[in-house]
């Protein structure tokens, strides 16, 4: 039997449950769909096949989703496609797609050479995921290691980079001047 068939002999039992689950004769179904009840229960013996149209009155009726009533199979690949970059020898993974700020970036950072401060607009949020990082904010310089995060306006002159010979993976949030991350957690009961 193939997938489709599988589905479309479903369609009848689940009606049938679902109308004795909302405790409904076929008469009180028929009455609110404008559905006689031979055909309901042609559709509940699987006598008949149900048509859209059926379904869509019989969705409506129950108050569900038509893929409840047919039981869908899932669609789509649920996995996240992530496109590595390569940029100033960082590998950069943008974790948002949609256009404006803040922009989530997941970073690979590899050992670097020479601190080279830089500067420009935004608020940066760094949480070192992996790894130690080395940053450099305008004279402080600090190494962070795999659950501390940082956050600074970059237009003090910073640098960052892997803090000894192995590559550090950071959880990056950069936003517009004057947006800061701000995390919040629930308070837990105790």
């Amino acid at each position: 039997m193939s997938e489709i068939e599988q589905v479309l002999s479903g369609v009848g039992p689940r009606l049938k449950a679902l109308r004795r689950e909302r405790r409904m004769t076929l008469g009180a179904l028929a009455e609110s769909t404008g559905i006689s009840q031979s055909t309901l229960s042609r559709l509940e013996s699987g006598q008949r096949r149900a048509t859209l149209e059926l379904l869509l009155q019989l969705a409506r009726a129950y108050q569900v989703p038509l893929d409840d009533l047919v039981g869908a199979p899932a669609v789509g690949d649920p996995r996240v496609r992530i496109e590595a970059k390569e940029t100033n020898g960082m590998t950069t993974m943008a974790l948002s797609k949609r256009p404006g700020q803040p922009q989530a970036y997941k970073l690979v950072v590899p050992p670097r050479g020479e601190v080279d401060l830089k500067v420009h607009e935004g608020y940066e949020w760094m949480y070192v995921l992996d790894g130690r990082l080395r940053l450099v904010l305008g004279d402080r310089d600090m190494v962070l290691g795999p659950g501390e995060a940082a956050e600074f306006d970059t237009r003090v002159p910073h640098w960052f980079g892997a803090a000894d010979d192995y590559p550090v993976e950071v959880l990056s949030l950069f936003g517009k001047q004057g947006e800061r991350a701000h995390l919040r957690a629930k308070a837990g009961k105790g």
